[in-house]
């Protein structure tokens, strides 16, 4: 008996050949796992060979990888130009007001002659009054503590009317009475328009003026 056994579709190795459809994959009887496995292969690379990308695709990636960065929030300066423009308006406002009540320049004086008083020298003989006679002539003493008339103690002369100017005054001195019978313990250190100091009583004159006291090495 002749005649030929068919033994079913066969595999060329090519999915699209004729011949029939290609084994399953997994195996089977039309061929081994390892034909299937392969043939997966091939239509997994096939099909990423004919994937086309969308147009400009490439473009917009370049152009977001070139894009600026996200500016960073910085912190805002705005309170401190706030306090120091504050303390520039109260800094003007204080150099303001001290302009305005700067005390004015200190003027130094020099140290000078002590204050002084003028005097009238007065005698209470009225006929000498008008009349520069020696025997009228009034005694300038040189120690207002000791004797009046004493030969020694005379340091010049003046007369009614005459101006002095007195620079202190002792309390404590030699009493004196006058022709009219008035005392006094007060003595003037005083000086003549010639330039002559000497003490002159309380007596010879009717000051009504304030004239300071002594200090402690005119006594």
């Amino acid at each position: 008996m002749s005649g030929a056994v068919g033994v079913g579709a066969r595999y060329d190795g090519d999915a699209g050949g004729a011949g029939g459809g290609g084994p399953v994959p997994g195996g089977g009887p039309g061929g081994s796992g390892d034909d299937a496995e392969a043939l997966l292969r091939a239509r997994l690379r096939r099909a990423d060979e004919q994937i086309e990308a969308p147009p400009g695709l490439w473009d917009r990636i370049r152009e977001s990888d070139g894009a600026p960065e996200p500016a960073v929030a910085r912190p805002r300066r705005r309170p401190y130009a706030l306090v120091l423009g504050v303390a520039a308006a109260v800094a003007a406002v204080a150099l303001g007001v001290w302009w305005l009540v700067r005390p004015g320049p200190v003027h130094v004086r020099p140290a000078g002659p002590p204050p002084t008083v003028r005097l009238t020298v007065h005698n209470s003989e009225s006929a000498c009054r008008g009349r520069r006679l020696l025997e009228c002539a009034l005694r300038l003493a040189k120690d207002p503590h000791a004797p009046y008339a004493a030969r020694g103690n005379s340091a010049g002369r003046v007369w009614h009317g005459d101006v002095l100017t007195a620079r202190c005054v002792v309390t404590d001195g030699r009493l004196v009475r006058d022709e009219a019978g008035l005392t006094s313990t007060r003595w003037y250190l005083v000086t003549t328009g010639q330039g002559v100091e000497g003490w002159l009583p309380g007596v010879r004159t009717r000051n009504t003026h304030e004239v300071p006291v002594c200090p402690e090495g005119h006594k």
